[in-house]
């Protein structure tokens, strides 16, 4: 099993519409073989002190997937390709974080 955390910095302003495309290709996203866990999440603001401040244009995504074959497929999957380029203009940058459990 692989953990997949991907942070993606967006345009300023563009949030919500991202959430918006992105929460569309959640279905189709949990259907692929290999899918274990897939979602987006923000920053949210705490007491607590180690935190980083919280960033109101990323969207991190938290993904578990079964192994790097099946990350592989999902990233050429036509829904991904499809949905890549109706975002391309809100997205800054991305990073991503491939770990497995220790």
């Amino acid at each position: 099993m692989i953990h997949v955390i991907a942070a993606i910095e967006l345009n300023e302003g563009t949030r919500e519409s991202f959430l918006a495309e992105f929460h569309k290709i959640v279905p189709e996203v949990l259907q692929e073989d290999g899918c274990l866990e897939y979602g987006p999440t923000v920053d949210v603001a705490t007491n607590i002190s180690a935190q980083v401040e919280p960033r109101e244009n990323v969207v991190t995504v938290v993904e578990k997937w079964e192994d790097i074959e099946a990350l592989e497929a999902h990233l050429v999957a036509p829904h991904m390709l499809a949905y890549r380029e109706r975002v391309k203009s809100m997205v800054r940058s991305a990073t991503l974080h491939i770990l497995q459990p220790a």
